[in-house]
């Protein structure tokens, strides 16, 4: 799963890098406006926010993201304690609110439960398609019974597939989320792993059910 953090100090943005880069890939930067960029370019599962940015603050970033109609769970961290700064930043589309200091066990649930309410959390989950399994926490995928080795972007791939099951993805979209905007691999790797991933499902049948969009990109099946 692929979170971006946007914190202007320093340490304290190593600090949460740290943190989270056991259970998350991890982008980060220091600037308001570079974290627009990369929050309106590519697909995260959740965006940590400063409120005091330099350039464009955390609340101008989040009202940007939710005009484009970018549901990303978002949550604000700030050294404000006011009853009105809070309530700003929820008005503004933010999900959560964390006031600094912080220890790393109530930033991490915070995030595990912005990505539960969102759906999007699978990291310690079993999530299941049909008679396919992925195990999140050990990031193996059972079919009908077997285990099948795939690589990390193959799991990955086929774990964003599943979660959108029914959807049409774009290659940009499928690039964005499981490459990231910042990969040296061009858009073409996406037809490749497709590619990949079918011929290890192929097997079990499961591959017929990634459907090509021609002009567009994929589509996994309803069960």
């Amino acid at each position: 799963m692929r979170l971006l953090v946007v914190e202007d100090h320093v340490d304290l943005l190593q600090a949460i890098v740290e943190i989270l880069a056991d259970e998350f890939t991890v982008d980060y930067t220091t600037n308001g406006e570079e974290g627009l960029f990369l929050a309106l370019h590519n697909i995260y599962d959740a965006i940590i926010l400063d409120v005091m940015l330099p350039g464009v603050d955390g609340f101008e970033i989040v009202q940007h993201i939710r005009k484009e109609e970018i549901k990303t769970p978002v949550l604000f961290l700030t050294a404000k304690d006011s009853l009105e700064d809070r309530v700003k930043g929820l008005d503004f589309g933010g999900d959560d609110y964390l006031v600094k200091p912080f220890q790393a066990p109530e930033l991490k649930a915070r995030i595990r439960a912005l990505l539960r309410r969102s759906g999007g959390l699978t990291m310690n989950q079993t999530i299941r398609y049909g008679g396919i399994e992925l195990l999140g926490k050990e990031r193996e995928i059972i079919v009908d019974g077997q285990p099948v080795k795939l690589t990390v972007k193959q799991y990955e791939l086929l774990e964003y597939f599943i979660q959108n099951k029914g959807a049409i993805l774009t290659k940009e979209q499928i690039y964005d989320r499981v490459w990231g905007f910042d990969s040296e691999a061009t858009i073409a790797i996406v037809e490749v792993f497709v590619h990949q991933l079918r011929k290890k499902l192929e097997p079990f049948g499961y591959h017929a059910n990634i459907k090509t969009v021609r002009g567009i990109g994929y589509m996994l099946s309803d069960e």
